[in-house]
């Protein structure tokens, strides 16, 4: 969770919400059963606990992004033994527990942002000096006026989100697409479709194949064939899709559920997704979609999406997944390559499903594929 991967997108607050936790627990120890705060401390620490060390442990292909499971523990965790140690702030062990935790997030969130030193970089700076000069003022806070109390922990709160919430500002002011997301500046972290091109992607012990995502051109292809990419398609595909949309249950087909979400978007009309994620997954069979194209309900099919390695599909998902060369994704396009006739618009190859090339049965044409 701290590593170059993760550590930006999930880690700011986590060790002060180990820190809160181990404290909260202690305190609340010799509480009564039913005692609210400890219930609560339980339920969410337990989730930040058994979530972290399932992806900490997790083999095979694992994405950074996955880590957003752990934002509701982390937040609640914070939130509960940051108001439980504040509301016994004339402790002075509660005291010594609010100052570590704001000097432990300090220091984190500087090494964090040192990461990508040329981002912001007296960002780091500020963070570092203010936390640490809160975290001394938490120590007399129980000798402070209330102004001055609430002075205090307003720094607290500010300099502990002052990184998360930049990381925020970053990724909200960058365009994305495609299906691995990433937070903060390009060089935080990995992230296929981050921006024009996208960025090379995140996997532990996975698949050959890793590295780079290429640009994506007018049909969608790009960094593993595709397969992580969403497509982008141009003003000119999106006019032939939307003609006589209203006559089809879907205007086109296209294989893997990332070609066909940038052309809904594009389209604002129903795209058939083949194939599930990467087009292996037999939804629909090539019999279902040969019986859909007789009954006019597919307008065009878009060749060259979600087709990852040698046109069958990523083979490299899953456990025990290998090379494949009959994914349905496969069989549904050489179906349709060999049954209709291509146009390509704005570099994009369209098959028009509502000619008449095919005459034949469905169950005529399942052997030509």
């Amino acid at each position: 969770m701290f590593n170059a991967e993760y550590g930006g997108q999930i880690s700011w607050l986590l060790p002060a919400a180990v820190l809160l936790l181990a404290a909260t627990l202690v305190i609340t120890r010799g509480a009564r059963r039913t005692n609210r705060t400890r219930a609560a401390m339980l339920l969410w620490g337990g989730w930040l606990v058994v979530t972290a060390a399932t992806f900490s442990l997790g083999q095979g292909i694992i994405h950074p992004y996955y880590s957003v499971a752990l934002a509701p523990a982390i937040g609640a965790v914070v939130g509960i033994g940051g108001a439980l140690l504040w509301s016994r702030r004339a402790d002075p062990v509660a005291r010594a527990l609010l100052a570590a935790t704001v000097a432990v997030t300090a220091v984190w969130s500087f090494s964090l942002l040192e990461r990508t030193p040329a981002w912001h970089p007296g960002l780091r700076t500020l963070v570092l000096v203010g936390g640490l000069a809160v975290s001394i003022a938490l120590l007399a806070v129980g000798q402070l006026n209330r102004r001055a109390r609430a002075a205090v922990a307003a720094g607290a709160l500010a300099f502990g989100l002052l990184g998360p919430s930049a990381y925020t500002v970053a990724t909200a002011a960058t365009p994305h697409f495609g299906a691995i997301p990433s937070a903060g500046p390009a060089a935080a972290g990995f992230a296929f479709g981050r921006g024009p091109g996208g960025a090379g992607g995140a996997f532990r012990a996975a698949s050959p194949g890793n590295g780079a995502g290429g640009a994506v051109g007018a049909g969608g292809a790009g960094g593993l064939g595709g397969l992580l990419n969403g497509s982008r398609p141009t003003a000119d595909v999106v006019a032939v899709l939307q003609q006589n949309s209203d006559r089809y249950t879907w205007v086109a087909a296209a294989v893997g559920s990332n070609t066909a979400a940038g052309y809904q978007l594009a389209t604002d009309d129903p795209i058939m997704a083949i194939g599930g994620f990467n087009g292996t997954d037999p939804a629909p069979t090539l019999e279902q979609f040969q019986a859909y194209v007789a009954a006019g309900r597919i307008h065009y099919f878009i060749a060259g999406g979600g087709r990852g390695f040698g046109g069958g599909g990523f083979a490299g998902v899953g456990p025990g997944a290998g090379p494949t060369s009959a994914t349905v994704g496969s069989q549904i396009t050489a179906w349709v390559e060999a049954n209709f006739g291509s146009t390509t618009v704005g570099g994009v190859t369209l098959y028009d499903l509502s000619s008449a090339a095919v005459h034949s049965s469905p169950s005529a044409t399942t052997e030509a594929s």
